[in-house]
């Protein structure tokens, strides 16, 4: 007999998987966009604009518009979610530029640190547990990002950066009160105003070009659901898993990433490659502690159920 318990965490872990897979193959979407005239900014624009009517969407489907205006009227609640909103502005930005300036590896660095960001806050903030696996995993992977530093022969700002900025947005959406439907529209909301108001300055300028041809506006409002759906599903995991199991499922994204930047042509020194062999030697050592907790938690509900 299956526990609910164990059950409902698969489905969280199911969860989180699926939301880092698509996280990694994101910068697809950014390259195929920029490949037909849309600059970082006007991408970041359609972000803000169309994501709210997709989101808006999840909310009437999940029956939460109640939940939605008290949110709204709810200043402390507000204000929580003013400053995820912040954080998630920051990371798009940086990302976005990123993977459309052939950075796309210095951005995949910036989620192979969130990791050990999320492992530290869970132990501060939530009294999280790590045990010895976990420890060997930050080891290794500390290594990894001090190799990264050298090869790049400065400090990673632009890595650094994306892993602080969406740490803390993790940590912010886990104390909110408030559902991840519910929370990532008014996230969307929050933003929708510096959308519209950039795509309006750009359009007379005349540096847009998402309003053009149906084509373009196909690209533009593609970034709707492509950056809704991955936050939905990371705002209902991270409500429902430690922030370390979290850490260590967000190994997939980059992983993703690095093969999609070196697939680009991005230069892939020697330094680099042995700092990401550590890296992935962390997640490793991560993913057989991960191995042996499930299989103790496994045994210890099998010994607590009656014969």
């Amino acid at each position: 007999m299956t526990s609910p318990a164990l059950s409902a965490d698969k489905r969280a872990v199911a969860t989180a998987i699926a939301c880092y897979g698509l996280w990694g193959f994101m910068p697809l979407l950014f390259m195929a966009m920029n490949g037909v005239g849309f600059t970082a900014p006007e991408i970041l624009a359609h972000r803000a604009l169309w994501s709210v009517l997709f989101a808006g969407g999840l909310v009437i489907l999940a029956g939460q518009v109640g939940q939605a205006r008290r949110v709204l009227l709810t200043p402390r609640i507000l204000g929580w979610l003013a400053l995820s909103t912040a954080m998630i502005a920051i990371n798009w930005g940086i990302y976005v530029w990123a993977t459309t300036t052939h950075h796309t590896l210095e951005a995949s660095l910036g989620y192979y640190i969130n990791p050990l960001l999320n492992m530290a806050a869970g132990m501060v903030l939530f009294r999280e547990k790590i045990d010895r696996w976990g420890w060997a995993a930050i080891g290794l992977a500390v290594v990894g990002v001090i190799l990264q530093t050298v090869a790049l022969g400065r400090p990673p700002w632009l890595s650094l950066i994306l892993a602080l900025s969406f740490a803390a947005y993790g940590v912010i959406r886990k104390r909110v009160p408030a559902d991840a439907q519910t929370g990532l529209f008014v996230e969307c909301l929050l933003l929708l105003p510096f959308g519209a108001a950039f795509l309006i300055w750009a359009s007379q300028m005349g540096q847009t070009v998402g309003f053009d041809d149906p084509v373009h506006w196909l690209w533009a409002i593609s970034s709707g659901p492509a950056t809704v759906l991955p936050l939905a599903l990371f705002a209902w995991s991270a409500r429902r898993l430690p922030l370390s199991t979290i850490g260590f499922v967000q190994f997939l994204a980059p992983t993703l990433q690095f093969a999609i930047g070196v697939a680009s042509g991005e230069p892939m020194t020697a330094l680099r490659a042995l700092s990401f062999v550590f890296i992935w030697a962390g997640a490793g050592v991560f993913a057989l502690g991960a191995v042996f907790r499930s299989r103790a938690a496994r045994r210890a509900v099998a010994a607590s159920e009656p014969a």
